[in-house]
């Protein structure tokens, strides 16, 4: 049986998103999308083979699956409507659900689910099956060009400057609560990998504007019972929003087929 989708914002990661969908993918129907920019989203929408409809965010929760990919401010906006429909509700901004985690049992109550993709990170699978034991520890450190780090509330807060750098600044050490709090935009990596692992207060996490590397780099090291691993992935921005890897729209679109598939592949 085909479930409907709609997804709530056209960037980075709802466009190219929408188009894969557009172009057809089994079990999947793409009914509707919402943006901001109502003009530029019918602009993006002009090229495809059966384009949704394009409504406002409440309309969204009309679907089976609603795709959250807004700014961390716009989130209650799509997330509300499409919990209290009882709707699978597929989270990109992991960030903005930290401190919403009551979201939960409101989902619970309507009979819905949360669903937050992989992403740009890798090995959550791994990181799952050791949180059905004892954790010692979970650590991220993240690397980005210090323009995908730019205009990020911590460091507009604390007068720090990325601009102009020659060598590596650290720019944050903390946990992911914090990390999501000043950085919204920037750290949905870690804010997915302390809900698969330890939690957002015991996963630590530092980040690094670093004008060495040109791909958003990601670090994670793991101390667990059952395994003791470190998984590092270099992601490449994408062109249009450089705090988005080109990975996590292909992420969500596997995320989206593992919903409908008969066959699963990973736990």
């Amino acid at each position: 049986m085909t479930k409907t989708v709609a997804i709530a914002g056209l960037g980075a990661i709802g466009l190219p998103l929408a188009r894969a969908l557009d172009a057809g993918v089994e079990g999947l129907s793409l009914v509707a999308v919402a943006a901001r920019d109502q003009t530029r989203a019918l602009a993006k929408l002009a090229g495809f083979r059966n384009a949704p409809r394009l409504v406002g965010f409440n309309d969204l929760a009309a679907a089976d699956i609603v795709v959250e990919c807004v700014p961390a401010t716009q989130f209650d906006r799509v997330a509300l409507p499409a919990i209290d429909a009882g709707r699978i509700l597929v989270v990109l901004s992991a960030g903005a659900l930290l401190p919403r985690m009551h979201l939960v049992r409101r989902a619970t109550a309507a009979g819905g689910r949360i669903v937050v993709p992989t992403g740009a990170l890798l090995g959550l699978d791994a990181v799952r099956a050791a949180a059905e034991g004892p954790i010692e520890s979970v650590s991220i450190e993240t690397r980005k060009p210090p323009g995908g780090l730019a205009g990020a509330p911590y460091l507009e807060q604390n007068a720090i400057s990325v601009e102009g750098l020659t060598e590596p600044l650290l720019v944050f050490e903390g946990n992911a609560l914090e990390a999501a709090a000043g950085f919204p935009a920037n750290v949905n990596v870690a804010a997915a990998l302390a809900l698969a692992g330890i939690g957002p207060v015991r996963t630590k996490v530092r980040i690094w504007a670093d004008p060495g590397v040109d791909r958003n780099t990601h670090t994670i090291t793991v101390e667990a019972e059952a395994a003791r691993f470190t998984m590092k992935i270099e992601n490449v921005p994408s062109d249009e929003n450089p705090r988005t890897g080109k990975l996590v729209a292909p992420s969500v679109l596997a995320c989206l087929r593992g919903l409908v598939s008969p066959l699963k592949i990973g736990s």
